[in-house]
């Protein structure tokens, strides 16, 4: 089927691996015949190891990390942010990098935001634009508590709602069907900013000052890290929506974020009793008494180990009290918080009382929330 002259023409593609089938079966029974083309076959193969390998387009997740920590080196800021604002910090940059080179299409990709609610797990379908709206309603608690202004307004006639289903809902309904992208986006944006600005220049705030939120009362420190893992996870249906990579946070900010998952376990298991979703405790102890606890094993980068009371919220926590051991990976935990994963579902490690590792896991999807 092929001649001298066109086999050693295929010699390029064929070092490529580039060529057909029959192309390639043809070339590799003539090179067992022809010293000449079987010594330019093999410098071709050598050439193509040479061959600068296929980049990835993406930027480094880790870029801007490491170029701040360039720039800290040589000049430490005036005005550090703070620790406990830096996740919130990194997640919304790197949310808005994930934003500024949306197409128009994209932005009305469709996004189903899914949560755990009363046994089951449930959602809301939106768009990209309507994630960021939803972002910038609930950011906007954080704002308000700081002083900032609300972005649904602070007028003397109608109050804002609290909750953040409802300021949702009401800042949904509020945007115009033809409400460009780019006003959502600077608006969630500008907001993003002025917070860290705040917290950053006003130290006397205090990362221990209670904010009202939901039904919980949150020191500001876990009021930033919740809102960081509210976006990572939303910067995460963005970019399955959207076909689009984006990693972790960095370890350091992805353990606090689990951390505070791991705290608010006990009062979430308090309130699904207060609902009788679970069982009575067993046993009340004393603050600092030892107590039945779970222990809690997070695997991988930003995991750790941690022991959960079961009871009562102050009990001490002792190896003797320990009655179940749940051990899974720190994605798939922050996945099951996030209400992305059915307990039932939860791919954990478990030893133990079976109702212990059941209202724990319970009680970890019912962190989710719209």
């Amino acid at each position: 089927m092929y001649d001298h002259a066109v086999l050693k023409s295929l010699l390029g593609a064929w070092a490529l691996a580039a060529s057909s089938p029959a192309e390639t079966r043809a070339v590799e029974e003539h090179l067992s015949g022809c010293a000449a083309c079987a010594e330019e076959a093999l410098r071709l193969r050598d050439a193509v190891g040479l061959l600068h390998p296929e980049d990835n387009l993406d930027l480094d997740p880790r870029l801007r990390s490491r170029v701040l920590e360039g720039c800290l080196e040589r000049r430490r800021p005036r005005t550090p942010v703070p620790e406990w604002a830096a996740p919130y910090d990194a997640e919304t940059a790197r949310l808005d990098a994930l934003l500024r080179d949306m197409a128009a299409d994209e932005w009305r990709a469709p996004v189903r935001l899914r949560w755990f609610e009363d046994e089951r797990q449930t959602g809301a379908d939106t768009t990209v634009s309507g994630v960021i709206a939803h972002l910038l309603a609930v950011d906007g608690l954080l704002a308000g508590a700081l002083g900032l202004p609300d972005p649904l307004g602070d007028g003397p006639e109608e109050r804002s709602p609290d909750g953040p289903d409802e300021r949702t809902t009401a800042l949904w309904r509020s945007l115009a069907p033809d409400e460009r992208p780019s006003t959502v986006l600077g608006a969630w944006r500008e907001q993003s900013h002025s917070v860290v600005r705040t917290v950053s220049f006003a130290p006397h705030l205090g990362a221990e000052r209670e904010l009202p939120y939901r039904d919980l009362r949150l020191p500001l420190r876990d009021a930033f890290l919740e809102r960081a893992f509210e976006c990572w996870v939303h910067a995460g249906d963005i970019a399955e929506a959207v076909d689009y990579p984006h990693g972790l946070p960095l370890p350091e900010h992805l353990h606090q974020l689990v951390d505070l998952s791991v705290r608010l376990l006990t009062e979430s298991l308090a309130g699904r009793r207060r609902s009788g979703l679970a069982a009575p405790p067993r046993r009340l102890a004393a603050v600092g008494a030892p107590g039945r606890t779970l222990r809690l094993e997070v695997e991988g980068s930003g995991g750790g180990l941690w022991h959960v009371p079961l009871d009562s919220p102050g009990a001490a926590s002792t190896e003797g009290e320990e009655v179940a051991h749940i051990a899974l990976d720190c994605v798939e935990f922050c996945q099951l918080a996030a209400g992305h994963v059915p307990p039932r579902d939860a791919a954990a490690g478990q030893e133990g009382d079976p109702e212990a590792i059941r209202e724990v896991l319970f009680a970890a999807a019912s962190l989710s929330h719209l």
